[in-house]
């Protein structure tokens, strides 16, 4: 149980890392927007064009945050996919249980099929047999 409890802790630490990152980013964002009058060294073209790429990166670091949670999100089903035993046996007994009267169905309609045959040769048999014809 030790491995799958690992993996829990190491989803549950990545989730909250990228949401960490996200909300980080986007809380610089909004304070990268509110204006500041106050007189500077650097003329306001520059400080606009630092500000256009701080917010570039920081929407940059958002959208990589979100493709790491896509990526989780595909971790965490290929992980319950092919971890979870319970279900697929469930599955695997569920196909062979219907499989199984499946089976016995076909049996019983060939089994039919063989008796209307047999009963259908014997009929042809005895009609060439006493028949004029042959």
């Amino acid at each position: 149980m030790s491995t799958s409890m690992s993996v829990t802790k190491s989803y549950t630490n990545r989730l909250k890392s990228d949401v960490k990152c996200m909300l980080e980013n986007f809380e610089g964002i909004v304070k990268l927007c509110k204006t500041d009058d106050d007189q500077t060294q650097i003329s306001k073209a520059t400080r606009s064009e630092l500000i256009a790429f701080e917010m570039e990166v920081r929407a940059a670091n958002i959208v990589r945050a979100g493709e790491s949670l896509l990526k989780l999100v595909s971790d965490m089903k290929q992980y319950l996919i092919l971890n979870d035993f319970p279900s697929v046996n469930e599955a695997i007994a569920q196909n062979s249980k219907l499989f199984r009267t499946k089976q016995v169905e076909c049996d019983r309609k060939l089994t039919s099929l063989v008796d209307d045959m047999s009963t259908e040769l014997y009929e042809l048999e005895e009609e060439y047999y006493t028949s004029n014809y042959k």
